[in-house]
């Protein structure tokens, strides 16, 4: 697998979003509440999806006290949302939206760090709900908005334990290996149909809220902050990536 990151001091035009509306899962917190923030400083209407009403209100809060475009809220709790949830979710957006120019696959569970002897299967069930499920019937059903825009872009996140498997990583390793491959598959389907490009993006370590309970003995602060490794995000959202998909990027 060949990996990519974005151009080397990538410097976005200040309105590189202008006019845009993007959707981002797990936007109350750690990545996703900073790709909202930071999506909506470069122009974008951000549709705010997670589980936590109180972080996505604060998030809103703040999107809109920066001057941002008024955001939109939606509270679903991906483990537990079913196809019924997402063709209204869908539903409802395209009442509100002619169309939709960004989805970013940012929610996820790490599930429990143990051996496959010893897993347990609602946990794992959980994992693959939040981080594979979810994704597809998210995607699955907003394809028509994004379909509708001029150029869209699809990110799904990864993980180093997505491309190379580790012990003790389970479910949240597999569910990684799973993401890879929806991103190739998708990006295939659509290559020579439409005019939506779907990458992946690896984190990698960042000071997050996950990656604290991965590695509860290492030091947050010698990981970056979720708002240091934003130039892959904004690279693959904005239309600086046209004609780039397919491809697996690290954002550090």
């Amino acid at each position: 697998m060949n990996i990519y990151t974005a151009p080397a001091n990538y410097r976005p035009n200040n309105q590189l979003l202008q006019g845009k509306t993007l959707l981002v899962t797990g936007a109350g917190d750690g990545i996703g509440r900073a790709a909202a923030l930071c999506y909506a400083r470069y122009g974008a209407t951000v549709i705010l999806l997670g589980r936590t009403g109180s972080k996505l209100e604060a998030v809103y809060d703040e999107i809109e006290a920066s001057g941002g475009p008024k955001p939109a809220l939606v509270e679903l709790d991906l483990a537990t949302a079913n196809e019924e949830n997402c063709i209204n979710l869908a539903s409802g957006l395209a009442g509100e939206f002619e169309h939709l120019d960004g989805l970013l696959h940012n929610a996820g569970v790490l599930g429990e760090r143990r051996p496959i002897e010893s897993a347990g299967y609602s946990a794992w069930q959980e994992v693959m709900q939040v981080n594979v499920n979810a994704q597809f019937l998210l995607t699955r059903h907003l394809l028509p908005l994004l379909k509708a825009a001029s150029s869209a872009s699809v990110i799904f996140t990864s993980s180093g334990v997505g491309r190379t498997g580790k012990a003790y990583w389970g479910a949240y390793a597999v569910s990684k290996f799973a993401t890879e491959g929806f991103c190739q598959v998708l990006a295939s389907e659509l290559e020579n149909t439409s005019k939506i490009r779907v990458n992946c993006i690896n984190p990698g370590a960042t000071n997050t809220a996950m990656r604290r309970t991965a590695y509860p003995a290492e030091h947050p602060n010698t990981n970056p902050a979720p708002d240091d490794i934003m130039a892959s995000y904004l690279f693959l959202m904005g239309e600086d990536s046209l004609g780039v998909t397919g491809r697996s990027f690290d954002a550090q």
